[in-house]
């Protein structure tokens, strides 16, 4: 039986910014995998590229130089538009700030992806529904943002994230905007997605506490991989 293809995969990615002496090379070479189903922390020190990693696997930063596949597709060959069809079809994304439309219910909020894709109005209600189910908010639909606590609201995010069923749920810092007890309530949450689903998610934390919830730790140092560990999944 042949061994399992990656997801994910980056091979010699570099991307480098400024010229002379004003260069940075955010990311010198890097190789990673990423199997279906895993969970992954990217870890470093600030500067250290992690960031410019998540975003190039999101298709918002192209490599300089370098390859990039995601589920046997080389994304470094496409144009702008094409890298936004991905986004839309196989990404989903979970920011720090929540990014929530302010105006818009905790339930228009999660239909939003299906409106860009032309979903019909009764299946996107029936689809974000279920998935604010999921993450403990069916009660909380009809709320706006302001009317819901900053992990309720990242709940909505992650549900809103998820409502597409993207093939890999990207998170940038998800707990950096919520104290100590909230932060762990989503990270069981993701863990518990993660189970449940077989979703894949790839996260950027600079919490250590964090990363005891995923199932493989990626740390980056100037720019380059210096290595992985599996932490041991906190329940």
């Amino acid at each position: 039986m042949s061994p399992p293809q990656p997801l994910i995969a980056l091979r010699g990615v570099h991307r480098v910014y400024g010229v002379g002496a004003a260069e940075v090379r955010a990311l010198d070479g890097v190789d990673l995998d990423v199997f279906r189903g895993e969970f992954v922390a990217l870890m470093g020190p600030s500067g250290s590229g992690k960031s410019t990693a998540l975003n190039t696997l999101g298709c918002l930063d192209v490599p300089t130089a370098g390859t990039y596949h995601l589920r046997g597709v080389e994304l470094t060959a496409l144009n702008k538009q094409q890298r936004a069809l991905v986004r839309r079809s196989w990404l989903g994304f979970v920011f720090q700030g929540f990014n929530l439309l302010t105006r818009n219910t905790a339930l228009e909020n999660v239909e939003l992806p299906l409106v860009y894709r032309g979903v019909p109005r009764a299946e996107r209600r029936r689809r974000a529904l279920q998935v604010l189910s999921e993450v403990g908010l069916a009660d909380r639909a009809h709320h706006l943002p302001n009317q819901l606590s900053g992990g309720q609201q990242q709940r909505v995010a992650i549900a809103r994230a998820l409502v597409s069923e993207p093939s890999v749920l990207l998170a940038d810092e998800p707990t950096g905007n919520l104290d100590s007890k909230m932060s762990h309530e989503i990270m069981q949450l993701l863990a518990r997605l993660h189970r449940a689903r077989g979703q894949t998610i790839i996260m950027v934390t600079h919490e250590p506490e964090m990363v005891a919830y995923t199932s493989r730790v990626v740390h980056f140092r100037d720019g380059r991989i210096e290595g992985s560990e599996s932490p041991g999944r906190t329940a």
